[in-house]
């Protein structure tokens, strides 16, 4: 199949804004828990009234700052309460919310004030208004640099004067033509660019996506829960977040510094995450069974679950698996479950694939995956699996209003009410995705089975030829290697050259726990057992997993082990865990040439 489209479900009115969601809860169920706010290790409830309330507050104090309709406010903080109030206010009054990863380098900070043209910036903390300063001299469009908090008491306090009329009549002049926000791509390579969304870009995300019966009936609705722990300046958190509000989901906000503690306490009835999360989830927990004498028990155990899943599909269980499973369920799958707070039955999953294996092994276990796929582009989606429409291993279906086709050298290409109208200040980048007719060249290769169901294959540019004209999908061999629970990340190298090859990362608390099984010091390096005969056994199991999905041309060869993690602060990996493959092969090109002499 070469393309296919699923019928809108919803178009945003004349008058449509992102921010009605908010005002009408208020309106509607003035007293129901939209937000559970963290305060003191406590999780106190705010009502949809005391939500609304708060947004206006700030809004009137934004009004009084002298921000303009149209203008842009960088917001650069963690994902936190005020993070939400903060971007609802600056949308309430028709500016433009400017997100920047708290991770961020002082040079793309000043990309991005810079190219936005930005007149204002909340930020967190000390630190990130020390970056800002430091800047501050290049950047003459920038009037107002204020702190998250205690600078939100002083807005509130300067709306007191303006009150909140100016509020509701700028909102009552805009509509979903108007622009909500410019979101900078992450980017593996250069720097970023700022992807233009409109209102009406998030509305047909949200709504559409909400609309489906399956999803407001079985996983968005006022008896579910969610806390957000991926960075709020990713378009998917930002996506699920308004979901949220549209749907009368119950917010929590948090970081991944406190994700474990955090899960165990809010106890969400829906996580969303990206693969990386539910990779290390599946290995701790491999790895501590193999521990402590039981891994034939897990194997047994994540036999069942994944044979439990798979007849989900076909028919059903049968009465002999139902009883093993529910076996294992008390003693392995629970356990397991509980770091997500034992209380989630549905996750969704984006930003890369989880892989079939996973997708079974947690269905079979009792959460369901639903994964999508979709880009900054495309307000965060395009395809997505649904409840009782999955296929574990696929990316779903186009959303409602999405239309997609494969073209001829594989590449996804994507249409709809979702998807930008451009690059900020950028018409030849915005040229290069964006034809005449709207559709939107993804720069990823898939293909669509008979159901119209999206497989992705790799990203286009990604593709290795070998010397010997071999056509290697570099994401098939690492997603296998970050299967093993030493493997916290992999970079697949081999373009031009005669073989495959492969750079591993190793994640610092599973060497740990290696080095104490294997009866290593706990103080050695990793630098001193790099040619350790055990640790490179046990690496090469985790090769051996990985060549065991190619044919022998698209085999790793040869692999080296970097000394130490691949990092966010260092360039190595997008603030969503995905791996920054120029910058990653540039900073280790020696290791790489080692490959091949």
């Amino acid at each position: 199949m070469k393309q296919f489209a699923v019928p809108a479900r919803y178009t945003p009115g004349p008058h449509a804004l992102v921010t009605d969601d908010l005002y009408d809860n208020a309106r509607k169920s003035p007293e129901r828990v939209a937000v559970s706010r963290r305060v003191d290790g406590e999780w106190l409830p705010v009502t949809c009234l005391g939500l609304a309330d708060d947004v206006e507050a700030i809004a009137a104090g934004l009004v009084a700052a002298g921000i303009e309709r149209g203008e842009r406010v960088v917001l650069m903080s963690r994902t936190r309460y005020e993070w939400l109030l903060y971007d609802m206010a600056v949308l309430s009054i028709g500016a433009v919310t400017v997100p920047i990863y708290e991770t961020s380098s002082a040079e793309q900070v000043e990309w991005i004030l810079k190219d936005s043209g930005a007149v204002a910036a909340i930020v967190e903390n000390d630190a990130m208004r020390a970056v800002v300063e430091g800047i501050r001299p290049g950047l003459p469009a920038l009037r107002d640099l204020w702190l998250l908090e205690p600078d939100r008491f002083t807005l509130i306090e300067a709306g007191l004067s303006v009150g909140h009329e100016p509020v509701v009549a700028r909102r009552d002049t805009m509509g979903p033509e108007d622009l909500a926000t410019i979101v900078y791509t992450s980017g593996t390579t250069g720097m970023p660019k700022g992807c233009v969304l409109t209102h009406g870009n998030l509305l047909s995300m949200v709504h559409n996506v909400v609309a489906a019966d399956e999803v407001h009936s079985r996983v968005f609705n006022e008896q579910q829960s969610t806390l957000l722990f991926l960075p709020l300046a990713h378009s998917l958190a930002r996506v699920i977040q308004l979901s949220a509000l549209h749907a009368g989901v119950r917010l929590g906000h948090t970081d991944m510094s406190n994700v474990v503690e955090d899960l165990k306490a809010f106890q969400p009835t829906v996580v969303l995450s990206v693969p990386r999360v539910f990779e290390k989830l599946y290995n701790t927990a491999r790895h501590r069974a193999t521990a402590a004498g039981k891994k034939k028990a897990f194997d047994k155990a994540e036999a069942i679950a994944v044979a439990y899943s798979e007849a989900v599909d076909h028919g059903g269980p049968s009465p002999a698996l139902r009883v093993e499973h529910a076996l294992f369920d008390r003693l392995v799958y629970r356990k397991v479950l509980g770091a997500m707070g034992g209380h989630a039955r549905w996750a969704v999953s984006g930003g890369a694939p989880l892989g079939t294996h996973l997708g079974h092994v947690f269905r079979g276990m009792g959460i369901t995956v639903l994964e999508g796929y979709g880009l900054t582009e495309t307000t965060a989606g395009g395809t997505l699996n649904l409840p009782g429409q999955h296929k574990v291993g696929s990316t779903g279906r186009p959303i409602p209003g999405c239309e997609i086709r494969i073209d001829d050298d594989g590449e996804i290409l994507l249409r709809g009410g979702h998807v930008f109208g451009g690059y900020w200040q950028n018409p030849d980048a915005t040229a290069e995705v964006l034809d005449a007719d709207g559709w939107f060249r993804t720069g990823d290769v898939g293909h669509l089975d008979e159901d119209g169901y999206l497989f992705i294959t790799d990203r286009k540019k990604d593709l290795i030829v070998t010397s010997a004209g071999k056509n290697v999908a570099p994401a098939v061999l690492e997603d296998r290697l970050r299967r093993h629970y030493l493997v916290s990340q992999a970079l697949v190298v081999g373009d031009a050259r005669p073989y495959v090859g492969a750079l591993l990362t190793l994640d610092t608390e599973a060497f740990d726990t290696w080095k104490s099984d294997a009866g290593k010091p706990a103080d050695a390096a990793l630098q001193a057992l790099l040619d350790d005969a055990d640790l490179r056994s046990a690496v090469q199991e985790a090769v051996d997993l990985a060549n065991a999905a190619v044919s022998q041309a698209e085999a790793i060869r040869r692999w080296r082990v970097l000394p130490q993690e691949l990092t966010i602060e260092a360039g190595d990996v997008t603030p969503t865990l995905k791996l920054r493959r120029a910058s990653v092969a540039a900073r280790y090109a020696e290791d790489v040439e080692l490959l091949y002499s």
